[in-house]
């Protein structure tokens, strides 16, 4: 059996497991388990873009923001429509409206790099945020209310559980399929050396552009997910500048550039942050920080790194004899 095969099995088995686990666990822990799962899929979504292609965006908060006010928009106007129709719809908006966006500011912001369109996208999210907060039409400053879409036979946190783990599994998919493809390739040729890649005939501009759409649509998807499961949106709760960094966390503590570690970097920041944590109000931001800056230095390579390089030195430690 080959070794992705092997992780493939590996990875159908924890989705398996992480699907039952609602019919045990507290109240309390199934919302933490949905923080857990949206966080993960907003990872490897922003991972398509910046861990794959190396550019890193502080803003990808906007696209939460547009795709949740697009779909509930949108849904609060049409009268007549079946309620289970009501989610599929909104999830097409939210997903158009942000890969529109994405499309239109790519090429002014794609042509910066590192810092500058980190910056960049920071300046995009805010400027999202103030639109939707200020024009009346997106009702930002008020707040919208979005319809109902779980059955009534149904517990509303274990449905919403449920849709973000098969969320984050679709998005999981995507990236996996991209990372192994030439395109994939193409993006972590980027990463390394933009220009030695388009003199070696990558079509960087074209790649970029479409990493850029693909996980702004990802990332839009999971906030209209976000926002029914919340019920009630205003600005604040999907602009949030901590969701930016949360994004950028999630990778460094799992491992940057890689599949899987935002999964591991967003599991591990929401357990840390929500229940062994959640207690300290006080002392809350201070321990994270502190704790997240101990485990960013003592492990460069995020999780993922630290478990590749113990794999390393036992290779090189059994290839020596025994004296």
């Amino acid at each position: 059996m080959t070794r992705t095969s092997s992780l493939m099995l590996l990875t159908v088995a924890v989705a398996l497991l992480l699907a039952a686990l609602p019919l045990v666990l507290p109240p309390f822990y199934v919302r933490v388990g949905q923080l857990m799962l949206y966080s993960a899929g907003l990872g490897v979504a922003w991972a398509i873009l910046g861990g794959f292609a190396g550019y890193a965006s502080f803003g990808h908060a906007a696209f939460i923001g547009v795709g949740a006010f697009s779909a509930g928009l949108v849904e609060t106007r049409l009268g007549g429509v079946p309620p289970a129709l009501l989610l599929p719809i909104g999830i097409v908006v939210g997903g158009a409206c942000c890969g529109v966006l994405s499309a239109v500011i790519a090429y002014p912001l794609l042509r910066l790099r590192g810092t500058f369109f980190a910056i960049a996208m920071l300046g995009v999210s805010n400027v999202c945020a103030e639109l939707t907060n200020n024009v009346d039409f997106f009702e930002g400053s008020l707040g919208l209310t979005f319809p109902t879409v779980v059955p009534a036979s149904l517990d509303p946190a274990i449905f919403f559980y449920e849709l973000f783990l098969v969320a984050g599994l679709v998005v999981l998919l995507i990236a996996w399929k991209i990372r192994d493809s030439r395109f994939g390739a193409g993006l972590l040729s980027i990463r390394e050396d933009e220009d030695t890649a388009r003199m070696l005939g990558v079509p960087t501009e074209r790649y970029k552009r479409t990493a850029f759409v693909i996980s702004a649509i990802l990332t839009g998807i999971m906030g209209v997910i976000y926002g029914h499961s919340l019920g009630y949106i205003t600005t604040d709760s999907v602009y949030r500048n901590d969701t930016n960094l949360n994004l950028i966390v999630y990778s460094l503590l799992g491992g940057m550039g890689t599949l899987f570690g935002p999964v591991i970097g967003a599991f591990l920041l929401v357990f840390i942050t929500q229940v062994i944590l959640g207690r300290l109000l006080d002392f809350h931001l201070f321990a994270t920080g502190l704790l997240l800056a101990f485990l960013v230095l003592a492990a460069p390579g995020g999780v993922i790194g630290l478990v590749r390089g113990w794999r390393q030195r036992r290779k090189r430690t059994g290839a020596v004899p025994a004296e």
